[in-house]
């Protein structure tokens, strides 16, 4: 582990395990979370001889807490900063939910040589929020009334979203983690609020339309089409028609959570693909 600082002095969280002559994987990891939601891939990962790395975003985790730079570009910045640091070439970057959308942002600028693929899971481009442009999105009701839940209770907040939509729990017949739902509290509560707050307009209201459209490594589109939070329609197959070089899985019924109430199956497709 370790800690690479920006060039607006802001010091980014990360573990790096694996040879360091193995092809590199660089997970990102969702709102309001850490490094800590990749455990299970991070461990397959390394298991399979590469070298994985993690970060926590600014504001998240055991990262610095400014007060400042909670958008797309500046999380994008955050992670060239961390490539260039560690020097990393043909790395394979994952993404989950803003993770994806941080993805998607940090590849179509990422200097030549630094990028082989790409894997988007559950996230959040091409945009969420409905718009003239974007008609079919949510509603910004729906972000408003997540940051009014933050702002009033979020430790209550960080309770009910695992416990509900975010791994599906709240649909019937789900079998309920209460160690998962446990994790992702802990993690949502390592990080600093504001930086939680400024985040739901970013993973929200970024367009990633033209970033999608300049990237041409291999990208994995993954999406259940149970996801409540970032509705599979709006967003995993409009991803796969702007790339240049997309290839799309669909899992039937998922939810947003899916790489952790799922990851023995999620696992070896991403390996897969990173493979062939």
């Amino acid at each position: 582990m370790g800690t690479v600082t920006t060039s607006d002095g802001t010091d980014i969280f990360y573990v790096d395990w694996g040879p360091r002559d193995a092809q590199p994987l660089v997970f990102h990891h969702g709102w309001p979370l850490s490094h800590i939601d990749w455990d299970s891939q991070l461990l397959y990962f390394l298991s399979k001889g590469y070298r994985v790395i993690a970060h926590d975003r600014r504001g998240h985790g055991r990262s610095e807490q400014p007060t400042f730079g909670h958008e797309m570009d500046t999380y994008a910045a955050d992670v060239a900063a961390l490539t260039d640091e560690l020097d990393l070439h043909r790395a394979v970057h994952i993404g989950h939910s803003t993770g994806g959308g941080e993805v998607v942002r940090y590849v179509a600028r990422a200097k030549p040589g630094r990028v082989s693929k790409a894997v988007i899971v559950s996230a959040v481009p091409p945009v969420m929020v409905q718009k003239d442009s974007n008609p079919e999105g949510t509603p910004i009701k729906v972000f408003d009334e997540l940051r009014a839940a933050l702002a009033a209770n979020r430790s209550q907040f960080y309770i009910d979203v695992p416990s509900g939509p975010f791994y599906g729990y709240n649909r019937p017949g789900a079998q309920a983690s209460q160690a998962l739902i446990d994790r992702w509290w802990h993690q949502g509560m390592l990080g600093a609020a504001n930086a939680h707050y400024e985040c739901i307009k970013a993973f929200s209201e970024t367009d990633f339309t033209e970033d999608l459209k300049v990237i041409d490594v291999p990208v994995l589109v993954m999406h259940g089409t149970d996801d409540q939070v970032v509705p599979y329609a709006d967003a995993g197959p409009k991803s796969a028609n702007i790339l240049k070089n997309a290839t799309l899985k669909t899992y039937e019924g998922y939810p947003h959570g899916m790489l952790s109430v799922y990851p023995d199956e999620l696992d070896p497709v991403i390996l897969d693909f990173i493979e062939n």
